[in-house]
C-alpha cells in the first residue's frame, strides 16, 4: 500500500485535493482533525497539553480553547516545539492505526495524510511520496481572509513564519497549483492520482 503526505501552505487548496483523492478511492487521513480529537477531554494528549500550557486555555466547559492554545505558541517556536511533541505521538499512532485497517481491506490502496507541517517536523519521512499544493501568496492571503475571517495583518504573519512554498518544492514528489479554476485543479489531481497508481511500493 502506498503512504501519501499531502501538504501545502496556509490556504492553498490541500482540502479541496484531498477530497478529489477520496473521491478517488483513497483513504484521506486529516491530521487537523486528529489533532483536535487528541486534545478533547479524554483526548491522549488532553492532560498533558493542560499540565504544560495551564488551566487558562481551557473554556468554561474544560475543553481546550484552541484558540488560546494557539495564542500561546503563536510566534513562540520554544512553545510550539513542546505542544508539537505532546500532540504529534499520539496523531501518529491514530494515524498508523487508520492506515493498517485501511491496508487490511485495500492492500494495493492509496492512504492519503493530508498535513499543514508534514515538511517542517521532518514527518515528511514517514511516507513513500509527497505531494504538494501551492497558489500565487496574494490568492492564499484572499482565501484565507475569506475562510477564516482574520485580520490581512494576522494572514501575513502566519504566512511570514511557514516555509516558504518554493522550499518545500525541494521535498515534494508531485506539485499541484491550485491558482487556477477548481476544473484545472481537479484536472491536475487526477493526472497526479494516476501516476501514484502506478507506482509500486
Amino acid at each position: 500500500m502506498l503512504k501519501v503526505g499531502l501538504t501545502g501552505g496556509l490556504a492553498c487548496g490541500k482540502s479541496f485535493v484531498g477530497e478529489v483523492l477520496r473521491g478517488y478511492g483513497c483513504l484521506l487521513i486529516q491530521a487537523d482533525e486528529l489533532g483536535h480529537a487528541v486534545i478533547e477531554p479524554g483526548g491522549e494528549a488532553y492532560d498533558d497539553v493542560v499540565r504544560e500550557f495551564g488551566i487558562g486555555v481551557l473554556d468554561a466547559a474544560g475543553r481546550i480553547d484552541r484558540r488560546a492554545l494557539a495564542a500561546q505558541v503563536f510566534g513562540a517556536p520554544p512553545r510550539l516545539a513542546a505542544l508539537n511533541r505532546l500532540v504529534h505521538p499520539p496523531v501518529f499512532r491514530r494515524e498508523d492505526e487508520l492506515i493498517a485497517e485501511f491496508g487490511a481491506r485495500e492492500p494495493h490502496g492509496i492512504a492519503v495524510v493530508e498535513a499543514a507541517i508534514l515538511i517542517e517536523t521532518g514527518s515528511y519521512r514517514r511516507y513513500d511520496r509527497i505531494v504538494l499544493v501551492t497558489c500565487r501568496e496574494d490568492q492564499q492571503v484572499e482565501r484565507a481572509l475569506r475562510r477564516e475571517g482574520w485580520p490581512e495583518s494576522d494572514v501575513r504573519a502566519r504566512l511570514s513564519r511557514q516555509m516558504p512554498l518554493e522550499e518545500k518544492r525541494k521535498y515534494a514528489d508531485f506539485v499541484i497549483d491550485t491558482s487556477g479554476e477548481k476544473a484545472e485543479t481537479a484536472r491536475q489531481t487526477c493526472a497526479v492520482f494516476q501516476e501514484l497508481r502506478r507506482i509500486e511500493v
